[in-house]
């Protein structure tokens, strides 16, 4: 094992002077911090292991929380207040966020001693974050871990674990899970959503052909084929439903739009999303509109001539 960090979550209210933050998550790390989670520091620095072991009041936050606390101003050695303790902040990141974690927001890093020490977390909360040489085989790494904490804790050799490892395959698992039942759910809506609106399709386009049989009647008198009525009707079969997509895609748009600036999820309407939408809406008004375009191309013109 290369890297050992201890992790622990918490939340606290963040304010600086007049500005304040009501809820700030706070996370709390070794020295170790920068070497697993990667984060760009710039300006400033991360904590050093002398103030990590001290439990020094130091903190790095995100280049969010100093834009919400200090505006314009440069964070660096400025004093913020987290629960009513003074912490001095002596860096700003830019977080590794994605979609998992929340995406960006406001946070401040500081050492898991002055976070148990100063805001009220508890000890056994602590997490370890292990990053494994290059050149580790993962499951050597997993056991070695295993019977470090287990004999750290004298567990004996019959007794199970009492805690837990989560490596990588496994958050994927748990990912591909998850997502795949959303997709699944997702397919069975939008199908649900086409019978419903092809069903409504055949009844808006029965009703066309019934209104317009007389009009049908004269462009037969006039040499008008089957096929020029079938494809006439499957035109504004397909016209219809394509609006409707459009429609929706502009909907879509918005909710999206309001998603990425509201929220630290950065939603997004892919080019091929959009031709897929429009393309299965006219797919739709096709298939659904057979129906009525047939009978229409079926009716005998002098029968048609005679409707009122």
């Amino acid at each position: 094992m290369e890297f050992v960090g201890e992790r622990l979550d918490w939340s606290a209210r963040a304010k600086f002077r007049e500005r304040e933050l009501s809820s700030a998550p706070i996370e709390g790390y070794s020295a170790e911090w920068p070497s697993i989670s990667a984060p760009e520091v710039f300006p400033g620095r991360a904590f050093t292991s002398a103030e990590a072991r001290t439990g020094a009041r130091v903190a790095v936050i995100t280049q969010l929380m100093a834009d919400r606390l200090f505006d314009e101003m440069d964070p660096l050695g400025k004093t913020i207040s987290l629960n009513g303790v003074p912490f001095e902040v002596i860096g700003v990141y830019k977080d590794n966020s994605s979609f998992l974690s929340g995406g960006e927001r406001p946070k401040a890093v500081v050492p898991v001693q002055a976070l148990i020490r100063y805001l009220g977390a508890r000890a056994s909360n602590i997490a370890l974050a292990v990053k494994p040489r290059d050149d580790a085989a993962r499951d050597v790494v997993v056991d070695d871990v295993t019977a470090s904490i287990r004999g750290q804790r004298g567990t004996r050799p019959r007794e199970e674990s009492s805690f837990a490892i989560i490596t990588q395959d496994k958050l994927f698992e748990t990912y591909n899970k998850i997502f795949g039942m959303f997709f699944l759910v997702m397919i069975s809506l939008s199908a649900v959503g086409l019978i419903v609106g092809g069903v409504g399709v055949v009844a808006i386009m029965m009703i066309s052909v019934t209104e317009r049989t007389r009009e049908i009647g004269v462009r037969k008198a006039l040499g008008a084929t089957k096929g020029t009525i079938l494809w006439q009707f499957l035109v504004e079969a397909a016209t219809l439903t394509g609006i409707g997509g459009a429609i929706g895609l502009f909907v879509g748009w918005i909710g999206s739009t309001l998603i990425r600036n509201f929220t630290p999820i950065e939603a997004s309407i892919p080019p091929m999303a959009v031709v897929a939408a429009l393309g299965a809406s006219a797919i739709t008004g096709v298939i659904f509109g057979m129906v009525p375009a047939a009978r229409a191309a079926r009716l005998d013109p002098i029968d048609a001539l005679r409707h009122e």
